[in-house]
């Protein structure tokens, strides 16, 4: 269960405080599916971060499985983005110096495990999203839908319980985007995670049954 209460954001500027958003409130059970759309600016990747905890709300809660992680110390903040929350960035971020498997196995790394199971699931992953004969090849050799795909591997190898993707399919071509949005719902439905998109795409906002628009400040229902 995640559990948004009165989040708000501002920054400090010489002009005085910038307000970003205000009363952002949201409770979705595990199997949630989300869109947020809104104007450029408007606050939708702040949002996203601080759902994920990257980014410090200036009021409000967030709570993720019962647990406040603005509460935790660093090392178990870290632990707890590790272990909870799964990240599909509009730049897939893929090493460029790893293979496609290497880089889906970065975040077990953490966990150091001694056993093969994290190799297990990186392959069964990578399998599910139809780069089974790509395990050995770096970045450079893929396409952008593929470097797309393997990013959100990489995004689930943890088990994650919140999913959230910044324009995921923002880089890509519209056969390689609904490709990807394709396989969002698939490995969502399959491991009954939260999963949280912002975009600016109509198509792939309309997909979700929960739809949100960021804009004057507020998230409002669409």
């Amino acid at each position: 269960m995640l559990k948004v209460e009165n989040l708000s954001k501002e920054y400090s500027t010489p002009a005085g405080p910038l307000r970003i958003f205000s009363d952002v409130s949201l409770t979705l059970p595990p199997g949630s599916a989300v869109s947020i759309m809104g104007p450029s600016g408007s606050g939708k990747s702040t949002l996203l971060y601080m759902l994920g905890a990257l980014e410090t709300p200036s009021s409000g809660t967030v709570t993720l499985k019962g647990q406040n992680p603005f509460l935790l110390s660093a090392k178990e903040l870290a632990a707890f983005r590790n272990q909870q929350i799964g990240f599909v960035f509009q730049d897939h971020c893929l090493l460029p110096q790893c293979s496609v498997i290497e880089n889906v196995l970065t975040p077990t790394m953490v966990a150091a495990a001694a056993n093969g199971e994290p190799t297990r699931r990186a392959t069964e992953l990578l399998k599910q999203v139809g780069l089974a004969e790509r395990l050995d090849h770096r970045p450079a050799q893929l396409s952008g839908g593929e470097k797309q795909r393997a990013a959100l591997a990489r995004a689930l190898i943890m088990k994650p319980q919140l999913l959230l993707c910044d324009e995921p399919t923002g880089n890509l071509d519209q056969k390689s985007a609904e490709i990807v949005a394709d396989l969002l719902f698939e490995t969502h439905q399959n491991d009954e995670t939260i999963l949280i998109v912002v975009t600016h795409s109509k198509e792939l906002a309309a997909r979700f049954p929960q739809r949100f628009e960021l804009k004057n400040q507020h998230l409002e229902s669409l």
